[in-house]
């Protein structure tokens, strides 16, 4: 079964078994993982599910959007390549695993 594996700030991972089409901040939400805040409930609105996506995963998912783009600029932690809202990545199909780093704060 495919899985989202976060990895916290200091390191430690934990790999839950999603099905395609699951997000990553609604994965966390329910699966009580630290470091998702997720104030907005998906919404795109306001980037507490910031995520820094695992550099062999982001080959896999599909581009920022503009609305993404944008508040992405509001990230607590700081944007870098490799962010994104984990309301906005969803578990493609034939996809194995998708790895995240969860920043160190997200307000």
């Amino acid at each position: 079964m495919p899985q989202i594996t976060y990895v916290q700030p200091d390191g430690e991972r934990r790999s839950i078994p999603v099905a395609p089409g699951a997000t990553v901040m609604l994965t966390a939400v329910a699966n009580n993982v630290p470091g998702i805040v997720a104030e907005c409930g998906g919404a795109a609105m306001c980037a507490t599910c910031h995520v820094y996506v695992d550099e062999q995963s982001q080959a896999l998912l599909p581009p920022v959007s503009e609305v993404e783009n944008e508040m992405l600029e509001s990230a607590a932690s700081g944007r870098r390549e490799n962010s994104r809202l984990g309301c906005q990545i969803a578990m493609p199909d034939g996809v194995e695993e998708i790895v995240v780093h969860i920043p160190s704060t997200q307000n």
